[in-house]
């Protein structure tokens, strides 16, 4: 997948994080039950939301318009997802509390750190089953079916209709379709 680079200062940048900041800010203090504002504010910040989405409360992102999901969607709680580059998610996903979804890095360049920046995009297919305290990685795709296991780290493309798990994520068997 295509790294994109960006620059840390960048004012464009900065006014995309506050104008998410501030949508966040809405959303996560909305009444837990008022579903039809919830809904208002996603359909704002992200870039694209298909019907019958749900995310729980302390939902965090960087930028929200390079986020789509599709219908069905449900994050659980502390769901945070870095979304420098597109982070494109497919139908009747479930996604447990605490997942992260990062698609922003670091240059190792300790110089450049805190100057520049870059972001590869992640794909999560159809009917995956994130579990919680999970860490999906910049450049990953997750197949269509899949299950990642609680606690995983996932750092490699994940074929569709099997299961992983662990640091790293690795292939614990397939699914019978």
């Amino acid at each position: 997948m295509e790294r994109i680079d960006y620059k840390r200062n960048d004012v464009t940048l900065k006014k995309a994080f506050i104008r998410a900041g501030k949508l966040l800010q809405k959303f996560n203090s909305a009444d837990y039950e008022d579903d039809k504002i919830k809904t208002e504010i996603l359909t704002e910040l992200l870039g694209s939301i298909g019907t019958g989405i749900s995310i729980e409360h302390n939902f965090h992102c960087d930028l929200g318009y390079n986020i789509h999901v599709g219908e069905n969607f449900y994050a659980g709680f502390n769901c945070t997802i870095l979304d420098m580059a597109e982070v494109r998610v497919g139908d009747n996903c479930l996604i447990a509390p605490n997942v992260g979804i990062y698609t922003a890095g670091h240059n190792i360049n300790p110089i450049d750190r805190h100057i520049t920046g870059f972001a590869k995009p992640i794909s999560i297919g159809n009917n995956v089953w994130i579990g919680g305290h999970c860490i999906i990685v910049g450049g990953v795709k997750i197949g269509n079916n899949s299950i990642i296991a609680a606690g995983s780290v996932v750092t490699k493309d994940v074929p569709e209709n099997t299961i992983f798990a662990g640091n790293p994520a690795k292939k614990l068997k397939d699914i019978e379709a």
